[in-house]
């Protein structure tokens, strides 16, 4: 785990409500995320922990409650940053999905060099310098003029972190990044989060993978019915919880695996 340094926070969430129709997804959530800290959030499907993900980067508009990101203020009572200034933003948040959203027609390294030479201004030598650097620290480097229809699930997802990391972020929001694997690759793409973590990376991540949770993760936060049922360390949370529904969650998890 990483060493977190106490310093105001990096995100910043207050009474996040969020409604799907009828459905209420998010029910008042009250979060920070330090500097460097890695946060993951566990819970059974459908207790809102995607789209409490997905209101940290502006792709969901809460209906009421706030978001601060990297100092600015991404949503306030259901007023959204204007794109623009969004745009600047998510240059500060990366995110990494479950699919994979690589572009068919281009290499991997062209996937990967297109966000900093078209938003951060680089040349095309040294966006594909840095891309190329990216492919070394994922262990993909020997796949830079490959096209994404010719690599595993995990070689993909793992250019899709390199493609986010090209862009300099803070903060890394991971959506399940291994949920569309096969269970053998799981490992290599969850090495290249740890080796993040290990870096100082400040990341949230949803996630099913108990065994990294309880060895990445800073804080463990715990979502059952659109809240945080309890949050903290993993070896409280995993040894000693609080709440009878995270025992019951956990028993369930852990006897699958």
């Amino acid at each position: 785990m990483s060493d977190v340094i106490a310093a105001a926070p990096l995100v910043r969430i207050r009474a996040l409500r969020k409604s799907f129709a009828d459905h209420l997804v998010l029910g008042g959530i009250d979060f920070d995320v330090a500097p460097s800290q890695v946060v993951v959030v566990i819970g059974p499907s459908g207790s809102g922990k995607s789209t409490f993900l997905r209101c940290c980067n502006g792709l969901e508009v809460p209906e009421s409650g706030s978001v601060e990101i990297c100092g600015r203020m991404l949503v306030n009572n259901g007023q959204r940053l204007p794109e623009a200034e969004l745009d600047l933003l998510r240059q500060e948040v990366g995110m990494v999905f479950q699919s994979f959203n690589l572009f068919p027609h281009l290499s991997v390294l062209g996937n990967i060099s297109l966000g900093p030479r078209k938003l951060r201004g680089l040349s095309r030598v040294d966006a594909d310098n840095e891309a190329l650097a990216l492919l070394k620290k994922v262990g993909l480097v020997e796949k830079a003029y490959a096209m994404p229809a010719s690599l595993s699930g995990g070689q993909k997802q793992r250019v899709a972190i390199a493609r986010a990391l090209a862009m300099k972020p803070r903060v890394m929001l991971f959506d399940e990044p291994t949920s569309a694997l096969d269970p053998e690759l799981v490992g290599e793409v969850l090495q290249v989060m740890k080796l993040l973590a290990s870096e100082g990376m400040t990341m949230m991540v949803v996630t099913h993978e108990m065994d990294f949770a309880r060895e990445v993760g800073d804080v463990v936060v715990v979502m059952d019915g659109g809240v945080i049922i309890e949050s903290g360390p993993p070896e409280t949370i995993f040894t000693n919880p609080v709440e009878d529904r995270t025992r019951l969650f956990l028993q369930a998890v852990l006897t699958r695996a």
